[in-house]
């Protein structure tokens, strides 16, 4: 290993930031010879802020309806071959039981950008679920809202919300999400965290057109908006989408952002995504090792859960299958949390606002 590239990563994993050619630099350096030392600071760093813990998410996927088209995306509103399914709120509220049976305190509701799921059916579903499970946090993907429906979802009891930002380039987020605004996209994410939202944000990794100076951005880009979780996957291309045949994103790429995520934004909570799990049966494990420390097992019906395919052969882990979650956790050196989970950077601006 260089003596720069060393020097830079024991910086990073000091201070927290670099310069955004230093950044670049380790991008462009890093390979199989020297990632492990990466991967180690990112560990310890992890294993300082969260201990050993590894938080689990219920996710549950209640609606493969979607406005709009993106390139890679098999649930784009334009592919006629996929068979549509909508859960009821009856369905989603009897899911989240279950998951609460199993011990999950947080429950991810995640959809496409679902038009029939207007602002009075979220807050009835939302009001009821923190009625049920009044210590359980509730968290929403479900993309794009005017201000004051977000600010309603917030009072009726939504705790977090995921929303990917998809890319930092404003070129590559035209390119392949058509009839989308990519101020808008940002914006979103600026009024959540104004609202009081945990916010998660991400973005794909291996994009046509990606570089390691635009990847460069998106650290930056994240460090500057310092969310309370960050959720990065590799790209798998539907093959009914414009992407089919692009190149899928590269699992060792993905792990290496991991590990600088880590070492940026030490206290945020970075999942190890399904894509991830998905291309690599040890998915799992190399990303806690990289820096990781939540895991999204899915709690949608069986009847509905091949259905959400954003991508073809999703890796999907049962919600009661916890031996053997906790098998695999255990075997990177980490316990599984049934806990809410909240991060750092949330639980101590809560002790400060008291």
């Amino acid at each position: 290993m260089d003596s720069r590239l060393r020097d830079l990563l024991r910086q990073l994993y000091l201070e927290n930031q670099l310069a955004s050619k230093d950044i670049l630099y380790i991008l462009n350096k890093v390979d199989d010879s020297n990632k492990e030392i990466l991967f180690n600071y990112a560990e310890k760093t992890v294993l300082k802020t969260y201990q050993k813990k590894v938080y689990l998410r219920a996710l549950l996927e209640f609606s493969n309806y979607c406005r709009n088209n993106c390139y890679y995306c098999g649930i784009r509103n334009n592919n006629r071959e996929i068979k549509r399914y909508r859960l009821s709120v009856k369905k989603i509220i009897e899911c989240c039981l279950l998951a609460y049976q199993h011990g999950y305190r947080t429950f991810v509701l995640q959809s496409g950008e679902d038009d029939f799921f207007k602002e009075n059916i979220l807050i009835k579903l939302l009001q009821k679920l923190k009625s049920n499970h009044p210590e359980a946090a509730i968290t929403l993907s479900i993309g794009e809202y005017p201000y004051k429906s977000y600010q309603r979802f917030y009072q009726a009891g939504a705790d977090r919300f995921l929303l990917r930002h998809e890319s930092i380039s404003k070129e590559l987020y035209k390119k392949y999400h058509p009839d989308m605004s990519y101020s808008r996209r940002l914006q979103c994410l600026k009024n959540l965290k104004e609202i009081g939202y945990q916010v998660g944000a991400g973005f794909i990794v291996g994009l046509p057109g990606q570089t390691n100076k635009i990847l460069t951005e998106e650290l930056l880009f994240l460090k500057k908006l310092n969310p309370d979780m960050v959720g990065i996957g590799p790209l798998i291309p539907h093959p009914k989408t414009p992407l089919a045949g692009s190149q899928t994103g590269s699992i060792d790429k993905t792990l290496l952002l991991l590990s600088l995520i880590r070492l940026l934004l030490p206290e945020t909570l970075l999942p190890v995504t399904t894509a991830v799990n998905t291309l690599d049966k040890k998915g799992w494990e190399k990303g806690l090792k990289a820096g990781a420390n939540v895991i999204m097992p899915v709690i949608s019906p069986a009847i509905s859960r091949g259905k959400y395919e954003i991508y073809q052969n999703k890796g999907n882990t049962d919600v009661s299958n916890l031996s053997e979650i906790k098998k695999r956790v255990e075997r990177s050196g980490f316990k599984i949390d049934m806990s809410r989970g909240d991060s750092l950077k949330c639980l101590k601006t809560n002790i400060t606002a008291k």
